[in-house]
């Protein structure tokens, strides 16, 4: 659970292929944390990091908790929509079948998740990328048993993998003192340790069929309401965005490793830590007029760590960069998707001439 801000690594499948007698569909299989949850956390009964009360999703559909931690959609959803993608269901959604996944994908984010099992431990229930590439073993059984395995081999290779991970392992990891990984490594070791864990991921991820796979990379972490409000000043904490620096540079050399060297491998590193950095150091530039605190607060009583029915919301939520704590706005999600979009050059997969949703309509706030 976290902004990452620009989006921690989720693995997304972005495009797959559903099977449907000769009909090969485009689908998404995406693996993440908060910032790309769409549910499974609220089927996580323990889970301490979950999105399921007001004012969560006041902006999607209608209106009511959905799962994301967010007022509208994740940058996910908006980059999944622009390439003409369906968006995939919660793998804990209870409605799911096989017809489902081979049509729509299957997300497997869950809030507070991170690229190391130990990450995020006192949220109690939640997914590591490992459990997520478990999940993920287990549909490819349940697919290869629906229409056996060379439809299965081919629909899995078919699909793109998008993967957004990274900031828990900082923020609800590293950096707090309650783990031991706080005292065990250094800046710099701590990231060749994520590293190490996530290229072994990715190879398993290859090993099991993905080869158009994305990456988000991290944002200024250290410029999240929760981040700020913990220092003195009230200013980012430079040492955390110096981390999620340092995270980046080193998972797009590994991406590139990856692509270079595993076979018919297409990985891709989406970074938006510029765009999102200028958006929180010039708001005004991009129609905000707030990117230091809350959408979503418990008046004075900072950190509120999360949005609830008694929280009071800001006057124009669509003027705000971060919805709560910890996640970006919408509005602040749309401008994310778009640079990455930009910088990797996506192009619609499904050739056709439907229009992407729309960005919601901001109504004005239920709360003064």
């Amino acid at each position: 659970m976290k902004f990452s801000v620009a989006l921690t690594i989720t693995v997304v499948t972005f495009f797959g292929i559903a099977i449907d007698g000769n009909h090969c569909k485009v689908v998404q299989f995406i693996f993440g944390d908060s910032l790309s949850d769409v549910g499974n956390n609220i089927y996580l009964s323990k889970s301490l990091a979950q999105a399921n009360l007001p004012w969560y999703g006041i902006d999607f559909g209608n209106g009511l908790p959905n799962g994301r931690f967010c007022n509208g959609r994740t940058v996910a959803d908006i980059i999944g929509d622009r390439m003409g993608l369906p968006r995939p269901p919660a793998f804990l959604d209870p409605s799911l079948t096989e017809d489902i996944i081979l049509e729509n994908g299957l997300n497997y984010a869950s809030g507070g998740g991170g690229i190391l099992n130990e990450t995020g431990g006192y949220f109690i229930q939640r997914f590591s990328l490992y459990k997520q590439i478990e999940l993920f073993q287990g549909t490819q059984e349940l697919i290869r048993s629906k229409i056996g395995k060379e439809a299965a081999d081919k629909f899995f290779k078919g699909a793109r993998y998008v993967m957004a991970l990274g900031s828990n392992d900082f923020i609800n990891n590293y950096l707090m003192p309650v783990y031991r990984d706080s005292w065990r490594y250094n800046d710099q070791t701590f990231v060749d340790y994520l590293m190490e864990t996530l290229k072994a991921q990715l190879k398993i991820l290859h090993s099991l069929g993905a080869r158009q796979l994305m990456v988000f990379g991290l944002g200024p972490m250290g410029c999240i309401p929760l981040q700020r409000v913990l220092s003195t000043s009230g200013d980012c904490q430079e040492r955390t965005n110096k981390l999620a620096l340092s995270f980046n540079k080193a998972a797009s050399n590994l991406l590139n490793d990856l692509s270079n060297n595993l076979p018919n491998a297409s990985y891709k590193f989406g970074d938006a830590y510029d765009v999102v950095n200028d958006v929180i150091t010039n708001p005004s530039k991009y129609g905000f007029n707030n990117s230091d605190s809350p959408c979503c607060s418990f008046g004075r009583i900072r950190p509120a760590l999360t949005c609830v029915p008694a929280s009071s919301l800001c006057q124009d939520r669509s003027k705000y960069v971060f919805w709560d704590e910890y996640h970006p706005s919408d509005s602040a999600n749309e401008i994310i998707a778009n640079e990455i979009i930009k910088k990797l050059g996506f192009q619609r997969v499904d050739r056709n001439d439907h229009a992407p949703s729309p960005a919601p309509a901001f109504a004005p706030s239920s709360k003064d």
